[in-house]
């Protein structure tokens, strides 16, 4: 496809883009530019509380009830998200109801009445979400990991916050949220699919007259590489580590080249770690690899589970697939992992949701946005040579952090893997 796009600046600094599709369907992305790194040690989770409570009634539509049926009564879906930069709402809705879409996202993030009637049952549902996500041991534990990587920086403090935190916010306090961080030129807003040639005068009418006038500043912050070993003791039947290292920021020119060492690691079914751990050995469920960035750092983390006997010999198998990444690669993985990237991304530019995250994720925090003919490019440059001098530079520092939930109190046990 012959991707166009089309970037406008509003009047108040709010970023519009748009991607025409040939499809039945539109979705309607407006993303914030604040998340739970921004915010302080107190209000810890109410960037997460505050995109769950405008869901509770705007000026147009007063009640969640009546929200829920604006979008219901036409077939479309709406949600929210929170992550550690940014806080997205979202809808995808039949094209021919573009105009309602732009009004529903309008209201709910410039428009939501915040009701404190509703405040105190929301906050019982987020607690209720704390407690979930605890019982899960393979969510518990990657994000164990991500607070014990970023330890003592905002970036490892949860996302959905702490129950201390979330049992004392108020109203004020999300209407200091939103009066700081909700500012025009904070935000981008990203319509994809079956567009016409009206579009840009929609979204002037929807969201050119909103005002804005804070500045924002983003914090890097400072970080201190040292390898580090958490046990969370969790009486299961299981024992789950996440292993992993810190890498580098969101926009560095070896991004393509941890993207591709990621795959042939343990990125999909036919990686290494796959292949190995559990097709040849049997030693786990599932085991895979991944890697995160924001604009100031980033990681790559393995997550697997196991028996409770055999921890230590999946954590050690783990660490020496991780040193061999170090020497021989072929030149058939790097082929096949270069495909899997451009066969992945493929099938996600079918899809208009997927296509307004891709590219309006990139302006929020990157500031531009990179094509597709960019990405491919940059993929397919990408040596075996690349490869193994990152793989070695990563190691080099010894910055393991590991981090093992189940029924373990015996640190050193785990220690000594990782000298």
């Amino acid at each position: 496809m012959n991707w166009q796009f089309n970037q406008e600046i509003l009047p108040n600094g709010l970023k519009a883009l748009t991607v025409p599709m040939p499809t039945e369907s539109v979705t309607v992305l407006l993303m914030v530019r604040v998340g739970s790194r921004d915010e302080t040690k107190n209000l810890n989770g109410i960037s997460h509380f505050f995109e769950h409570m405008v869901f509770k009634g705007t000026q147009k539509w007063p009640s969640p009830m009546e929200l829920n049926r604006v979008i219901d009564s036409v077939g479309g879906v709406f949600n929210a998200f929170t992550s550690q930069e940014h806080t997205g709402f979202w809808v995808k809705i039949a094209k021919k109801h573009l105009k309602l879409g732009l009004e529903f996202v309008g209201e709910l993030v410039f428009h939501s009445l915040l009701p404190s009637k509703e405040l105190e049952k929301e906050r019982g549902v987020i607690l209720e979400e704390i407690k979930m996500n605890e019982d899960n041991p393979m969510r518990h534990v990657y994000d164990q990991f991500v607070s014990q990587v970023y330890s003592a920086t905002s970036l490892g403090r949860p996302i959905i916050g702490r129950p201390e935190n979330i049992k004392t916010v108020q109203k004020p306090d999300f209407i200091k949220h939103l009066q700081t961080w909700y500012q025009p030129q904070n935000m981008v807003l990203a319509v994809s699919g079956g567009l016409d040639s009206t579009i840009n005068e929609q979204i002037r009418q929807v969201f050119g007259g909103v005002k804005g006038s804070a500045k924002m500043v983003h914090k890097r912050i400072n970080l201190n590489p040292q390898t580090r070993i958490q046990l969370v003791k969790k009486e299961i039947q299981q024992l789950h580590f996440c292993l992993g290292l810190t890498t580098f920021e969101r926009i560095n020119p070896d991004r393509y080249v941890l993207t591709l060492l990621n795959l042939i690691f343990g990125g999909n079914t036919s990686s290494r770690l796959w292949n190995e751990i559990r097709e040849k050995r049997g030693l786990v469920y599932y085991i895979r690899s991944s890697t995160d960035s924001y604009f100031d750092t980033g990681y790559l983390v393995v997550q697997a589970g196991c028996d409770l006997k055999r921890g230590q010999e999946a954590i050690k198998v783990t660490l020496q697939e991780l040193n061999k990444l170090t020497g021989k690669i072929t030149d058939q993985e790097l082929a096949e992992a270069k495909e899997y990237i451009k066969g992945h991304l493929a099938l996600s530019l079918e899809d208009s949701q997927e296509v307004a995250d891709l590219f309006g994720e990139d302006l929020l925090i990157e500031g531009k946005i990179r094509t597709i003919k960019e990405i491919i490019t940059g993929v397919e440059a990408v040596t075996v040579n690349q490869i193994q001098v990152l793989a070695k530079k990563l190691l080099a520092n010894r910055n393991l952090n590991l981090t093992v939930l189940g029924p373990v109190d015996k640190r050193g046990q785990f220690a000594k893997l990782l000298v």
